[in-house]
């Protein structure tokens, strides 16, 4: 049985839907998963599966990015059942965005460098749990290039109140669609990923992780001519994800 549709997918049809003109995506003549977005020979949907998590998600995501094949904040949505996702605008803060920053039940956090600080801002480097809150933890993603997602939160006020939750990996990041020009740029499931860590779902962590690496390697099958070849490593893949979503 099929899951239902996320937060991503339903802005991914608003967005497509408001569209002026088609958006022109590397291999625009593929037959893609109109969920996924792969080539439907390479089709992820069968194998997605929704993880027992205690944290929330919140998208705020480029004008086209959700219509970007490469996007990886689709996958959060995937297998995250609280996540949320909404287009960012410079001249309209979305009311609903606002209404879930200031909702009692969760404990904002704001993943960014903390480099790009404001003054006076909390900047934290891991979760510290307090006995007498019951709050969700909401990580907030700023989804789009690297240019772009600067671009967000120097023109959004609003959250430059939030605590910003900061990661220094050591790794070079493996995002290898679109590799940001930085070597600690990752791709924004690989962000999810640290704060599924941060928030102590080691477990979850591991999951993002191989749904993120199966996703790479079907994009890569997705755009290869020699898609017919040995696909083996994508069933391998496939099979990593299936062990650490039932942990």
């Amino acid at each position: 049985m099929s899951l239902p549709q996320h937060a991503v997918h339903r802005l991914y049809q608003y967005r497509k839907a408001i569209s002026s003109r088609p958006y022109m995506a590397r291999g625009k003549n593929l037959v893609r998963c109109e969920l996924c977005l792969l080539a439907q020979k390479f089709c992820t949907c069968h194998a997605r599966k929704v993880l027992d998590s205690k944290v929330s998600f919140l998208l705020i995501m480029y004008d086209d990015e959700v219509l970007k094949p490469s996007n990886s904040g689709r996958l959060i949505a995937d297998l995250i059942e609280d996540t949320h996702a909404y287009i960012w605008s410079r001249t309209h803060v979305n009311r609903k965005v606002l209404q879930l920053l200031s909702d009692p039940q969760y404990q904002p956090y704001l993943i960014f460098p903390s480099e790009y600080a404001e003054k006076g801002q909390l900047v934290l480097t891991e979760i510290q749990p307090h006995a007498d809150s019951d709050k969700r933890p909401l990580f907030v993603l700023l989804d789009g290039s690297w240019r772009e997602a600067i671009k967000m939160f120097r023109k959004s006020p609003y959250l430059h109140q939030l605590p910003m939750l900061s990661f220094t990996p050591e790794s070079v990041a493996t995002y290898g669609l679109r590799k940001g020009s930085r070597d600690f740029q990752l791709g924004t499931a690989e962000v999810a990923s640290l704060a599924l860590g941060a928030a102590g779902e080691v477990n979850n962590l591991q999951a993002l992780s191989a749904w993120f690496d199966l996703f790479i390697q079907s994009s890569l099958f997705s755009r290869s001519r020699k898609s017919t070849h040995d696909t083996s490593i994508l069933d391998e893949l496939e099979q990593q994800f299936v062990v650490s979503a039932r942990q």
